[in-house]
């Protein structure tokens, strides 16, 4: 098995909306539109479950497949979204990270702080 990367997933991706010319539908609105849609189809399969069952919602093979399915088809819209705008989400992690380290310092662990911005 090869290893995988973000660079080289993002090009399968590219080259295959390319082989199917899919590319003038790739606009940033419709992959957020797409991406959103993909995260809510992954929030449906967690919708009515207790925090018990979400936390082994893993152990159950079809779940588990569900699940994997999900985070593929985000992680997939998300990567063409960044290809399309030239956005690196690596580095566009890691400097969040770095803002909430200073924004949210250890001694705030544990408080009720909003996370969204």
């Amino acid at each position: 098995m090869t290893e995988l990367d973000v660079a080289g997933l993002q090009r399968r991706l590219v080259e295959f909306a390319a082989a199917r010319e899919w590319e003038p539908y790739h606009t940033p609105k419709n992959l957020a539109a797409a991406l959103s849609v993909e995260a809510s189809e992954l929030l449906e399969i967690f919708q009515w479950l207790t925090p018990e069952q979400a936390a082994r919602v893993m152990e159950d093979p079809a779940s588990a497949h569900r699940v994997r399915d999900e985070v593929a088809d985000v992680l997939a819209y998300l990567l063409q979204f960044c290809d399309v705008l030239g956005v690196d989400a690596l580095s566009a992690l890691s400097e969040k990270i770095d803002r909430n380290e200073h924004r949210f310092p250890p001694s705030a662990t544990g408080r009720s702080t909003s996370t969204s911005d």
